[in-house]
């Protein structure tokens, strides 16, 4: 039995013409646009190329079936006997107003930023950088500052996300037509659709990423400036280049003829002038910012790796680190109790700080999280290269007996780690919406005991201290389903 072909039907007129509209035409087809070049970014990795303001000297390895290899670990020590290698050791005063360190010199405000993101500026939101923003700010400095980057990223990004609603609208108007359009004609087809939204011209469900978006107003910018160059061919032909801003504003043909200065004038000083203003501007200014350490990271810097000496408020007489612990406990309270009074072994100074040696400890890098309504952030490897993955709350824990024998200190207990589940929901709501992991830091206090001997011995104080960490996270039902 012969088998006949079978005969495809032709489209109707109304649908061949429709087809042919989305098929993509030389005209049609828009240029890729000229991705601008973005400004080159300091290169972070050698800034802080250094975990924390030490001095390593590592030894030469040693290999136990090679004796050459004794020889040079015997002189390695040998060198660093006769000549012990050089630790910086930095200087800062305690402010008994404040309650905090501060560090007026510039290199010692620059070698603890960028050696372990230690301390904020007093002028600043983290980084003290309002030397810099204050020369651009009189034209002297032709840099970019790390806030002005962040507010060109955070308007770029709004932009980018209007030009996307916008896209995202257009397309669905786009659709709507055609839909009224093929009900008019009455030639509406499955087919039809099924292409339609195979090749994604004209797709509700389509979103545009941030890239697209960012393309397309790249296009829109070039050819509004063509447009301008036809517009005005003297321009285009002297070569000078037409800017579009952004925003227009048109004065009335009155106001426009009252010009104070015109274009064409223009107010020319002598250099000798010129340049002596700025030599004067240059010389009288003075960096007014400094660098506010927390008592913790003072703390760490002077008793954890011993390159910090703190002064006094009158910048003569070296605190202690000894004594330096207990004027720190002492101000963690407010107002601030006096040297002759019993201090506590839950005070918060000390919860505190034994979180924040832990997590030092193993790496982290640790920030303030007042932001975020915690009490710390903690950084993979610092602020400049990524956000923080972690945000902590520290709650003291009293599991020891000691705590529970008598009526009293139960109730001293219950006060000091009572938390209600609103604040828990709001808390962990809060690290949800900006993409952190909520932890919780139990610190288990221990019974007072010989707090003169403790005070001496910080390493045996800090030993009695016990961190429990818990990670919490919030549960969403559409996304936590088998």
């Amino acid at each position: 039995m012969a088998s006949h072909p079978t005969s495809t039907p032709s489209p109707a007129p109304e649908v061949a013409e429709a087809a042919s509209k989305n098929k993509p035409t030389q005209d049609n087809v828009c240029p890729a646009p000229v991705r601008r070049p973005r400004p080159q970014r300091p290169n972070y990795r050698h800034i802080h190329r250094f975990p924390l303001p030490l001095a390593v000297h590592p030894l030469p390895p040693l290999i136990p079936h090679n004796p050459l290899s004794i020889i040079s670990v015997v002189l390695s020590y040998l060198t660093y006997l006769i000549s012990p290698p050089h630790q910086e050791l930095y200087s800062a005063y305690f402010d008994s107003n404040t309650s905090s360190v501060h560090i007026t010199d510039d290199k010692t405000i620059r070698a603890l930023w960028e050696m372990g993101f230690f301390g904020k500026g007093s002028l600043s939101r983290s980084e003290p950088s309002w030397l810099e923003r204050e020369k651009k700010r009189r034209g002297q400095f032709g840099g970019k500052t790390s806030e002005d980057v962040t507010r060109e990223r955070r308007t770029e990004r709004r932009e980018l996300k209007l030009e996307r609603a916008r896209m995202e609208k257009l397309v669905i108007e786009q659709r709507l037509q055609a839909e009224a359009a093929a009900n008019e004609n009455g030639n509406a087809s499955p087919d039809l659709e099924a292409d339609s939204t195979s090749n994604g011209t004209a797709t509700t469900a389509e979103k545009f990423s941030l890239r697209k978006a960012r393309e397309a107003r790249m296009l829109g910018s070039q050819q509004s400036e063509e447009q301008n160059s036809v517009a005005d061919p003297g321009n285009a032909s002297s070569g000078r280049k037409v800017s579009t801003p952004g925003k227009t504003v048109r004065f009335s043909p009155v106001v426009q003829e009252k010009q104070f200065i015109s274009d064409s004038t223009v107010l020319q000083l002598p250099e000798s002038l010129v340049d002596g203003h700025k030599a004067d501007e240059e010389s009288l200014l003075k960096n007014e910012e400094h660098l506010q350490l927390s008592n913790e990271e003072a703390l760490f810097l002077a008793y954890g790796l011993g390159a910090l000496q703190v002064y006094d408020s009158d910048r003569k007489t070296t605190i202690p680190t000894s004594s330096l612990l207990t004027l720190f406990r002492q101000h963690s309270y407010f107002p601030p109790r006096s040297p002759a009074a019993n201090l506590d072994p839950d005070d918060p100074f000390l919860v505190s700080y034994a979180v924040y040696h832990h997590y030092r400890s193993l790496g982290w890098i640790v920030r303030s999280g007042v932001k975020f309504g915690v009490e710390y952030l903690l950084y993979n490897r610092g602020p400049v290269f990524s956000h923080a993955e972690f945000a902590l709350v520290v709650i003291p824990s009293y599991d020891h007996p000691y705590w529970s024998e008598t009526e009293e200190r139960r109730t001293h207990a219950e006060e000091k780690q009572a938390r209600s589940w609103w604040w828990l929901h709001c808390v962990n709501r809060v690290q949800a919406q900006v993409r952190k992991s909520l932890v919780i830091c139990y610190v288990e206090v221990p019974p007072p005991g010989d707090a003169q001997a403790l005070e001496n011995d910080i390493g045996a104080l800090l030993c009695r201290y016990k961190v429990r960490d818990v990670t919490i996270k919030r549960w969403v039902p559409n996304r936590s389903r088998d």
